[in-house]
């Protein structure tokens, strides 16, 4: 197995220093040591609500390699020990290093709603072709980029990365780092509105990563975008070529949706002159869009156009996580049940009711958290939802503040129960569920919707009406 790093790369990257003379090489970076394995490289990170460098023995003593530390008092002289001048500015160089000694191809994805889920399908279709390194669950902030490169393997043929914000100015410098051949936008929407003031403000925001690319590098966005002239500047700022996915005729990659239903999504893509039937066990129209940003991406590595078939066959795999839109029955089968509590937004929260109206059920019931770093916005947006909500689910249960602003504009005959917690509302919840419903479970991960999935999936037949 060949080493991820050597001591004389980790010197030279992070221009720090051994505490001794050894002989040592990493086979992993690991920034918590709940889940270090034996040979990696642990780097003791600061943050607001802990301090990495409290568990440096801890992570000797689970077999890591070397450590890396800017605090030095505490520890006695140990050779596995690096000393660098800042961790996290340690950990951003050597993904800056790891993306210098790269030599494969890269995609960068950013976008209000979907990177996890596109990021997953597009791992999916690389690694039909070859080794693929792709970011961890939702590493796409200022240590999950440089962490995502650092664990990049010297034999990978392609790497994904997701590039998340929420606040300005945070994007490009994290598009610098992976530098992509290809940068993927998946939508414009209003997650974050509170920080960011518009929707404008997010368009350009998410535009600034075709900055990144180089000259006739790939930028893929859907068609008609909100804030599409960002995206175009943008790429005529570093002659990058800008592709729209969609069902217009004047979009590169197309697609013709032909049947959509609980089990599945089957439709038709229209690339480069050649037409490719796609099918997808999962259910809802929203994932079609998701699944075309993904074929775009692998339509981008021009080396595979001629077996883009091979891709297509490696997506019908794909299935939803928790958390991130998995069906599955629970109550010994009596309940259909929804789980897209990791995370919402305006846009994410319609995209999930389409979904539960597909879903086969004697009643569908809404379960929603909070939608979070909405600020001033926060009532107009969670007031927005009442309609689409009201055509969807036959009953909603809410929780949290901005969600009772919400659940009092809902037709009293659709109003289940409001908490101020998802906690609170859990019991309240369970004690209303009948035999053949479908639930959809969602909210920010600041709402803790998660508590509702893990309960739900306790019930047992005897639990519900």
């Amino acid at each position: 197995m060949k080493p991820l790093w050597t001591r004389h790369e980790l010197e030279i990257a992070t221009k720090g220093r051994f505490l001794g003379e050894s002989t040592l090489d990493v086979f992993g970076v690991s920034i918590d040591t709940r889940t270090l394995r034996a040979g990696d490289l642990f780097i003791a990170l600061k943050g607001y609500n802990s301090n990495g460098h409290a568990y440096v023995t801890t992570a000797l003593e689970r077999g890591a390699h070397a450590v890396m530390v800017h605090d030095v008092s505490c520890y006695p002289p140990d050779p596995r020990i690096l000393r660098v001048t800042d961790t996290m500015a340690g950990l951003q160089a050597l993904g800056h290093a790891a993306r210098a000694r790269f030599h494969g191809k890269t995609i960068a994805i950013t976008g209000s709603v979907g990177k996890t889920t596109t990021k997953e399908m597009i791992r999916l279709c690389l690694s039909a072709y070859a080794p693929t390194h792709a970011a961890e669950a939702s590493y796409n902030n200022h240590w999950g980029v440089p962490l995502t490169l650092a664990r990049l393997p010297r034999d990978s043929a392609f790497c994904v990365s997701e590039i998340g914000m929420n606040h300005p100015n945070e994007i490009l410098p994290l598009a610098h780092m992976v530098r992509p051949d290809v940068a993927l936008i998946t939508t414009i929407g209003t997650a974050h509105l509170g920080h960011m003031g518009s929707l404008e403000a997010i368009a350009q925001e998410k535009a600034s990563l075709f900055l990144a690319l180089s000259k006739k590098g790939i930028a893929i966005v859907p068609e008609e975008s909100h804030g599409l002239p960002f995206m175009v500047q943008a790429t005529q700022q570093v002659g990058a070529i800008l592709w729209q996915t969609g069902t217009h005729s004047k979009s590169q990659i197309r697609y013709k949706l032909l049947k959509h239903d609980s089990h599945g999504t089957q439709f038709e893509i229209f690339f480069a002159g050649e037409v490719f039937p796609v099918h997808l066990a999962s259910p809802g129209l929203h994932l079609v869009h998701d699944a075309v940003n993904a074929l775009a991406a692998c339509a981008a590595c021009t080396d595979f156009r001629k077996s883009f078939p091979k891709a297509i066959m490696a997506l019908a795999s794909f299935y939803p996580s928790e958390g991130r839109g998995a069906i599955s029955t629970i109550a010994q089968g009596r309940i259909m049940l929804l789980d897209e509590s990791y995370n919402a937004s305006s846009t994410s929260i319609r995209a999930a009711l389409s979904v539960l109206r597909l879903c086969p059920a004697h009643r569908r019931l809404a379960v929603l958290g909070d939608i979070g770093e909405l600020g001033s916005f926060a009532a107009t947006e969670h007031h927005a939802l009442a309609d689409p909500i009201s055509t969807a689910a036959d009953l909603v249960f809410c929780c949290g503040p901005s969600m009772k602003t919400l659940f009092d504009a809902l037709p009293q005959t659709h109003q289940g129960a409001w908490a101020k917690t998802s906690a609170e509302l859990t019991p309240l919840l369970i004690n209303q569920i009948k035999t053949g419903d479908s639930i959809l479970v969602k909210g920010s991960l600041s709402s803790h919707m998660r508590v509702i999935v893990q309960a739900l999936k306790t019930l047992s037949q005897e639990d519900i009406i």
